[in-house]
């Protein structure tokens, strides 16, 4: 088997799943092209295991972890964005970028202009 088949191809998936990372607003489609990229891998280090003919065939061992880890990872990435989806309503990378407090919205505890929080400081404003 000639090596450049399988490198071509994965270098051409790395590519798709890159350029998907790069260009998607959608969080979603960024995870779906983190995979592409992880495949892209996977595939290299089987055709690498074939072509040096491993007898302990580390790239299949190192192929399964891989899996294992990208299933971790769409896991925990899926529950995050369902997650933001539900408390925003979207699923849009550039809308998330708001979610860090501005100076603005941080509490000052010597501002008298805010509203009492507590009843200790409601009895303070009424006096």
């Amino acid at each position: 088997m000639h090596l450049a088949y399988p490198a071509v191809l994965a270098a051409l998936l790395f590519c798709v799943g890159l350029y998907g990372v790069l260009a998607r607003r959608n969080a979603i489609l960024v995870l779906m092209s983190v995979e592409l990229m992880l495949n892209a891998v996977n595939l290299n280090l089987v055709a690498f295991d074939v072509w040096l003919r491993d007898t302990l065939h580390s790239g299949q061992a190192l192929t399964l972890f891989t899996i294992a880890i990208a299933a971790a990872e769409i896991g925990i990435g899926l529950a995050i964005v369902l997650m933001v989806y539900r408390n925003r309503g979207t699923s849009d990378i550039d809308a998330l970028r708001d979610t860090a407090e501005t100076a603005d919205e941080q509490h000052d505890p010597d501002d008298a202009t805010q509203a009492p929080d507590g009843p200790a400081q409601k009895a303070e404003a009424a006096a």
